[in-house]
């Protein structure tokens, strides 16, 4: 049986990495540890492009104009959404998930997802770098070993 599998390497790739600033506590942990991660595996900072949005719903057009723009070998998507008192939570992480999802199935390069959904702070603060790891970590490997993919024929 042939295997197809990406492999992990970031030199040369550019990777845009779409984050919001709200739940900064948390999205500036995620976007550490993708960075940590894409330039362990051979990224140039200089490659890395951090884009900035205020709140997890602007993620998906964020992510669209980066690929859009034709400069990126992957976009990494990432966020934290915690539940709150009232429905917003529910609403929210359906809508910024199903963007980021419509994005990926027709984009031409990786959309990856990142965000955090979380019912409280320390579930989120876990997942960014607490002890479940860093969500922001995984996104970026996943980012990278789908770039290679998308070079290669099935």
């Amino acid at each position: 049986m042939r295997i197809v599998e990406g492999k992990l390497s970031g030199a040369n790739r550019k990777v845009a990495v779409v984050s919001s600033r709200f739940n900064e506590f948390i999205c500036s942990r995620l976007v550490e540890g993708a960075r940590d991660c894409l330039v362990r595996h051979g990224a140039a900072d200089a490659d890395l492009t951090l884009i900035r949005v205020p709140g997890a719903f602007e993620i998906p057009a964020a992510a669209r104009k980066a690929v859009d723009s034709g400069k990126f070998d992957a976009v990494v998507c990432l966020g934290a959404i915690i539940r709150g008192e009232t429905t917003h939570y529910e609403h929210l992480a359906a809508a910024v998930t199903k963007g980021i999802a419509s994005l990926a199935f027709t984009s031409p390069i990786p959309v990856v997802y990142g965000v955090v959904t979380a019912e409280n702070v320390e579930q989120a603060t876990d997942r960014a770098g607490g002890k479940a790891g860093n969500r922001g970590w995984d996104a970026a490997m996943t980012a990278l070993e789908m770039i290679d993919l998308n070079g290669q024929k099935p």
